[in-house]
């Protein structure tokens, strides 16, 4: 998918088609008032006050229509300077753009507009010459938008389009916006009954129904499962700690906006924790350690809470609860490559496994010019960020190099990926930390007897589950593979008063074997009940007829395939057996 805001045509396009949006909104809203609309990576916006009047998808082509006959008219767009106090003169019925001036900061300030005919707008530009370049656009839809994007304000109405050059590009970006709203990971929750939300539990706080409870649960056996192999040591810590703790770690001055109020509670003052380093830098703490003991690695899966804006959260991908693949791994300095490299080589393994194939790596580093930001110890960063950098080279990992974005703490390596729709995303993460060992007063004993401090690489390989598994449902359309769908198998029998007492024994032999497994055997026609199996996307489907109880044997069709082949019990387990046993 193109990213309008980064092609300089299309970005000039969409900010003038913004502009004659605008002008088509007045014509048909004479009382409207406007204030900001930019350009953005899927087209354009505009954020409207229309008083009373709400729209709705159904008064877009209306407004469409009228910005044909805008367009059509060919009117120049022409540029023209204004002074700040003759900008505050013309723009004095509109309070909206009032506030956009008068934030301007010196009285001389010189105020670009441009007009179409009837219409006159604040705008730095550049445009096109005219509205005839205008032709192929579309409205997408309407939403909510807080003034300034504070919920404190009246919340306007935003319109968003999307302009092109030519009526082909356009038909393709709408084919796009289509397979994307088939992908949404919500539709396809809600169809599936995988996760919902409620106003009486909140916005960004997601409940998981019992089939997405079972996704989640095998994501977490997996990667557990992993993490056990390579050492880690889990552990359960609790969902709130004090604001002393956070004031310790350095969050609460530096994170407190994106952290829930405090509760005070008899003589003590809490906050629901919005990540849990250091609740494990004190599980470290808990005893004296050698040199010999290093590295440590404390893994778990924890439930994390963040402030996001209402007009934010999204789904499973952006959430106020959360739950992390979280671990912190405690290591000497030297140790900190080979502890990094077996991260990425984890990330790789499981993005190999999930057959993740499209993305990239972004180290982000100390900018050399600019030390004064970060923790101060020259030698310890050059050779963490070198170790670091030859791990990627040794593993030929693309990746590039952002100067001047590591953390004050320490180097830090994401994975950016690239979903089957929307913009990039962050999964996997992993951030070498000098300071929070030191804020904790963390320390090892080395091998001539003295207290040293270690080193700490925080790392997340799904990032949240919330969000793996709604990049998971957008890949896979719900599809999931065998070893991660909700219901495995499903047992139709042809006519349950001849073939019901076989297809229960198979679902016996199949739930004895720990499958998840349905029995489908309502008074519906086969023809129904196969369509509503394949509407559910689950893998198998058996159909038990006469053949099948006369020769013991199994039939089935594999989601997305029109084939139907018949096994015996036995060979049909032993197929199952090895799909689960690959995760593939």
């Amino acid at each position: 998918m193109i990213n309008i805001k980064e092609n300089e045509r299309l970005s000039i396009m969409n900010h003038s088609c913004a502009h004659l949006l605008a002008q088509a909104v007045k014509h048909l809203y004479p009382n409207a008032l406007f204030w900001v609309g930019p350009v953005i990576e899927e087209g354009f916006y505009y954020d409207i006050d229309l008083g009373d009047k709400t729209l709705t998808e159904d008064d877009l082509p209306a407004i469409e229509k009228e910005m044909k006959k805008c367009s059509k008219d060919n009117k120049r767009i022409v540029r023209h300077e204004i002074s700040k106090n003759e900008a505050l003169r013309e723009f004095s019925n509109d309070p909206y753009k009032v506030d956009l001036i008068s934030r301007m900061d010196e009285e001389d300030t010189v105020i670009s507009c441009y007009s179409q005919g009837d219409f006159t707008d604040l705008c730095r530009g550049p445009h096109v010459e005219s509205t005839k370049e205008l032709k192929y656009f579309k409205l997408l839809k309407v939403s909510g938008a807080y003034w300034k994007g504070d919920s404190k304000n009246k919340m306007l109405q935003r319109i968003y389009g999307v302009c092109f050059e030519n009526q082909e590009d356009l038909d393709n970006r709408l084919k796009e916006i289509e397979e994307a709203k088939q992908r949404d990971h919500r539709k396809i929750g809600k169809e599936l009954n995988l996760f919902m939300s409620h106003d009486l539990v909140g916005k960004g706080m997601p409940l998981w129904l019992p089939n997405g409870a079972i996704i989640r649960k095998q994501l977490e056996n997996y990667i557990y499962e992993k993490e056990q192999k390579l050492g880690y040591q889990h552990v359960y810590t609790p969902c709130v700690g004090t604001v002393d703790l956070y004031k310790t770690s350095g969050h609460w001055a530096h994170y407190k906006e994106n952290m829930f109020p405090s509760m005070k509670v008899d003589d003590e003052e809490f906050v629901l924790r919005p990540m849990n380093c250091p609740h494990h830098m004190l599980v470290y703490a808990n005893k004296l350690h050698s040199y010999r003991d290093l590295p440590i690695r404390i893994g778990e899966f924890a439930t994390d809470f963040r402030y996001e804006a209402s007009g934010a959260v999204k789904g499973l991908e952006r959430v106020r609860c959360m739950c992390q693949n979280d671990a912190h791994l405690f290591v000497r300095p030297d140790q900190i490559g080979d502890e990094f490299k077996k991260v990425v080589k984890l990330i790789l393994d499981v993005y190999q496994d999930f057959g993740i194939k499209n993305y990239t790596f972004r180290l982000s580093l100390r900018d050399p010019e600019d030390k004064e930001k970060y923790f101060d110890d020259d030698d310890m960063w050059n050779e963490a960020e070198e170790k670091l950098r030859n791990v990627l080279n040794e593993f030929g990992c693309e990746y590039h190099e952002a100067i001047g974005e590591a953390a004050f703490y320490g180097p830090k390596l994401d994975v950016e990926v690239k979903p089957a729709v929307g913009p990039e995303v962050t999964l996997s993460t992993c951030q070498l930390d000098f300071l929070l060992p030191r804020k904790f007063e963390l320390s090892y004993i080395d091998n001539e007897g003295n207290r040293q401090v270690p080193v700490v690489l925080h790392r997340a390989i799904f990032g949240t589950f919330d969000r793996f598994t709604a990049f998971i449902i957008e890949e896979t359309k719900g599809a999931f593979p065998l070893w991660l769908s909700p219901v495995q198998l499903n047992i139709i029998p042809v006519n349950n008063t001849y073939h019901l007492e076989y297809s229960e024994e198979i679902l016996n032999i199949l739930k004895d074997r720990g499958y998840r497994v349905e029995l489908d055997n309502r008074e519906e026609k086969l023809g129904y009940k196969m369509r509503e199996s394949v509407m559910k996307k689950i893998p198998y489907s058996l159909v038990i007829g006469q053949k099948e109880v006369d020769n013991r044997t199994v039939s089935y069709r594999k989601y997305g395939c029109e084939e139907t082949i018949t096994l015996t019990i036995n060979e049909f387990v032993e197929l199952i057996d090895k799909e689960l046993t690959d995760r593939k």
